[in-house]
């Protein structure tokens, strides 16, 4: 049993074009229109899923509405041989007038309400004097910002009066002082934390000079009590002598 007509009015109605060189996403888009007086339920395959991103793939078009669908080809290298096995298939059906779920939709439709097109995907290359001729062109556009940038900041300019010319410079002198206070108040707390870093250092180098000190102090008292001991034995001597 054939199928029923498509509904859908699509534009473009037979292929879908693609210009290179394709070195970014290159955009085409797919209006679909449904004049008929009920809802219909779509869907946007192809047979290189991998190869495109379709914004929406599936959906409802409201009766008398339409809708803009963005296939966008992502980033390849180009292959004349490909080009025939891109293809895309709108696929649509009439939705019931109590439809809830569009996936409910689809899964119950019979193979006699479904209706489809099919379109190619025609890939254009730029030539040689189209590329030299972009290139061109992009330089120009360039140019031209810049030139419609610098004419809108003298135009920007030539609208000041003296007196926001004044309070401009004012502010640029307060903020080049303020600058420099900073900077002056930088190199201070530099100097202190130098400062700071050569008496911890002194600090920390000071108990290595402390033993020393302690080993002659130590040899001085004993030098007091073996001095000591000598005179109490030199006194007892002479005590015993003397009786």
């Amino acid at each position: 049993m054939a199928r029923p007509e498509q509904v859908l009015l699509l534009e473009p109605q037979h292929e879908l074009r693609f210009r290179g060189p394709f070195t970014d996403v290159v955009t085409s888009t797919l209006k679909l229109a449904n004049p008929t007086d009920r809802n219909v339920c779509f869907k946007v395959k192809t047979t290189a899923p991998r190869r495109y991103c379709v914004r929406p793939n599936s959906g409802v078009i409201d009766a008398g509405t339409s809708i803009n669908v963005s296939v966008m080809l992502q980033p390849f290298d180009y292959d004349p041989n490909e080009k025939s096995k891109h293809k895309f298939m709108v696929q649509s059906v009439l939705a019931p007038p109590d439809m809830t779920d569009t996936e409910a939709v689809w899964k119950e439709a019979k193979p006699e309400d479904l209706m489809d097109s099919k379109l190619r995907c025609v890939f254009d290359m730029p030539t040689e004097n189209e590329k030299t001729h972009d290139m061109d062109s992009n330089k120009i556009s360039s140019l031209s910002k810049s030139e419609s940038s610098t004419l809108s900041m003298k135009s920007m300019a030539a609208g000041l009066d003296d007196g926001e010319v004044k309070k401009i410079m004012e502010e640029c002198k307060r903020l080049q002082t303020e600058v420099q206070r900073l900077r002056e108040e930088n190199k201070q707390i530099r100097q202190e934390d130098d400062g700071l870093r050569m008496r911890k250092s002194t600090v920390m180098s000071a108990p290595h000079s402390s033993p020393a000190l302690r080993v002659k102090e130590e040899g001085l008292s004993s030098r007091m009590i073996a001095l000591i001991v000598l005179f109490f034995v030199v006194g007892v001597i002479v005590g015993k002598l003397a009786l």
